[in-house]
């Protein structure tokens, strides 16, 4: 049976005669020579010190093109009243306003998720009373469309219960489940019908207070009935807050001094603002072949 072996720690207070574990040097850079950081630290240029940070890992993502068809458009009675009296409806732009989410365990898919997320679009319509769009000034309507999206992705498994400072009290704390997080550019309106009759399966929708304030009101049934068809990209991901060692140079300080505009010479601080060349010559386009 072989001696056990026996480790002696630096701090400990052993006696004199004890043997005393010698310290291993360090490396400018503060981390010890003999370990593997020490090599990477090296490789890197050299570091400051190695910290522990709590930091959101995703654990899955993906993303996503979603071409949507007859998305049906919400509108007051008051925006009702102006595209009946219209001639011809354009759509000026969308923003997405709000996505509401939730993250819900898999049955038997120990680590897998589903991420169902609700997209609220604020649209904003152009109405013409004439003949021709252009002639007259058009009257502006804004209404709300919504869109409903699924997807199952991998978040790792956890038992944590996680606790901060300054929170409210609870009775019972929330599962470990891992948070969604969503991204998105504004979407594009890729065509917008205007019909007489409402489309099967197009029914009502129950909009969130915030979404009536937007419009003025809550949705109404018209004469016509307005259907978009968007085009949306997605990024969807699932992060868990993990801690983990990362190096750290140096602390991010600014490269430069902030400049305010004097009262006395407001155009001496224009003067140094860079040319927006690129606004006035929109780029060419890459990788196309000559």
């Amino acid at each position: 049976m072989p001696d056990a072996a026996t480790y002696t720690s630096a701090r400990s207070s052993a006696s004199p005669s004890a043997p005393i574990a010698s310290v291993p040097p360090v490396s400018p850079s503060g981390i010890s020579s003999t370990s593997g950081a020490a090599d990477q630290a090296a490789a890197l240029g050299g570091f400051r010190e190695a910290v522990c940070l709590n930091a959101g890992r995703v654990y899955d993502s993906c993303s996503g093109r979603d071409c949507l068809e007859d998305l049906p458009l919400y509108l007051t009675a008051a925006g009702n009243a102006v595209i009946d009296s219209g001639s011809s409806v354009k759509c000026r732009s969308i923003d997405v306003i709000h996505t509401a989410l939730s993250v819900e365990e898999v049955p038997f898919n120990a680590g897998y998720y589903t991420v169902d997320m609700i997209f609220y679009f604020l649209v904003t319509l152009d109405v013409f009373s004439g003949c021709t769009p252009g002639c007259a000034a058009p009257q502006t309507v804004q209404g709300i469309a919504a869109f409903e999206k699924k997807v199952i992705l991998f978040g790792s498994e956890g038992r944590v219960r996680s606790f901060r400072s300054g929170g409210s009290f609870s009775c019972g704390a929330s599962p470990d489940t891992p948070s969604a997080r969503v991204q998105t550019v504004d979407p594009i309106c890729l065509g917008l019908k205007v019909c007489d009759e409402q489309k099967p399966g197009c029914g009502g929708i129950c909009l969130p207070p915030e979404m009536e304030t937007l419009i003025g009101g809550t949705p109404a049934v018209g004469n016509r009935y307005l259907y978009l068809t968007i085009g949306m990209f997605t990024i969807v991901s699932l992060e868990r807050e993990i801690q983990m060692m990362v190096p750290v140079y140096d602390y991010c300080l600014p490269e430069k001094e902030c400049e305010s505009a004097s009262a006395e010479d407001p155009c001496a601080l224009f003067e140094k603002l860079r040319f927006p060349v690129s606004e006035f010559f929109p780029p060419k386009e890459k990788g196309t072949c000559e």
